[in-house]
């Protein structure tokens, strides 16, 4: 049942956004050189490496770590990398990762291939056997600002009370966050 709401959900969201994407793309590349999207190495269901796309708001050659280790993040954003990420439009190519079948719509956010420490805390407590999700119940519970073991035990609540209302519930309150910009990196 999740699998048909969210390939629903994102067919119906790329029917509506196609051209809104478009529009984004070539913002990208008219703003900075290198290509529209960004493919970052993610760590999928049972800790498989997938690339999961979105718009490219840091310029290139910067670092491949969490954003809030970089001394300074918005030294390395692209004239509209600061308005992708407070809008969370950067997100939207992700779309394709849910329809390939590597993430669903909610879900522990996707850790990046060297977050070793919350790869490690999510296999010990089997939530590697979720797909990651475009947003989750720590995205909209505090999002970039939690340490990681807090992050862990959110992803956990959610493992154990995991539902289609439960899901529609955590999407509509990222959907609250994202109007409101909460919780977001710069």
């Amino acid at each position: 049942m999740k699998r048909l709401f969210d390939i629903a959900l994102a067919v119906g969201a790329l029917c509506v956004l196609a051209l809104p994407l478009a529009i984004l793309a070539l913002g990208v590349r008219a703003s900075s050189t290198g290509p529209a999207l960004y493919w970052s190495d993610r760590v999928g269901r049972r800790n498989r490496i997938f690339r999961m796309p979105k718009f490219r708001s840091m310029r290139i050659g910067t670092p491949v770590i969490a954003t809030h280790l970089l001394a300074d993040p918005s030294a390395h954003l692209t004239p509209i990398g600061a308005f992708l990420r407070k809008s969370s439009l950067d997100e939207l190519p992700q779309l394709w990762s849910i329809l390939a079948g590597d993430m669903s719509f909610v879900g522990p956010r996707p850790a990046l291939f060297n977050q070793h420490d919350l790869i490690e805390l999510r296999t010990l407590h089997g939530i590697d056997a979720l797909l990651p999700g475009l947003t989750g119940w720590a995205q909209i519970n505090g999002r970039d600002e939690l340490p990681i073991p807090d992050k862990v035990a959110l992803d956990l609540e959610y493992m154990k009370r995991q539902s289609l209302w439960f899901d529609i519930r955590i999407l509509w309150a990222t959907g609250m966050k994202v109007l409101r910009r909460d919780g977001i990196s710069h």
